[in-house]
């Protein structure tokens, strides 16, 4: 069982930069694929980043590319999503995801599954 904790949402006007971070419990966080999705209020989930379990290669929606970067720290737990020039329509809940297996990277960005999935953490772009 792995429990995901995110933290580092809020409010920031258009323009500003918020860093995203994702916790998980356990010992075998380095062997899951991690990701970030969001969902806006009346819309779909919507894939931000994914990341495989190495850290090794990355994936953005089409919408984030150039703006959010997805990093993690095997040694803390702890995956990142570091977003710039937010803009309102990123107005979001935030949620952390890990999936396990060979296919986990490929299952995040292509399949949306996921085996674990955070609370959401809330953010709030301002114009």
């Amino acid at each position: 069982q792995v429990q995901l904790v995110e933290s580092g949402g809020g409010l920031v006007q258009a323009g500003d930069s918020l860093r995203l971070s994702c916790t998980a419990s356990g010992r075998t966080f380095s062997t899951y694929a991690m990701g970030w999705f969001r969902q806006a209020p009346g819309k779909e989930r919507e894939f931000v980043a994914a990341i495989t379990s190495s850290g090794g290669s990355t994936a953005y929606g089409d919408s984030m590319k150039g703006r959010f970067t997805i990093s993690r720290d095997n040694a803390k737990n702890t995956v990142y999503l570091q977003m710039n020039s937010l803009k309102p329509e990123d107005t979001a809940v935030y949620y952390c995801a890990a999936k396990g297996g060979s296919l986990g990277f490929y299952s995040l960005r292509a399949l949306y599954q996921s085996d674990y999935w955070g609370q959401g953490t809330q953010v709030t772009v301002s114009s």
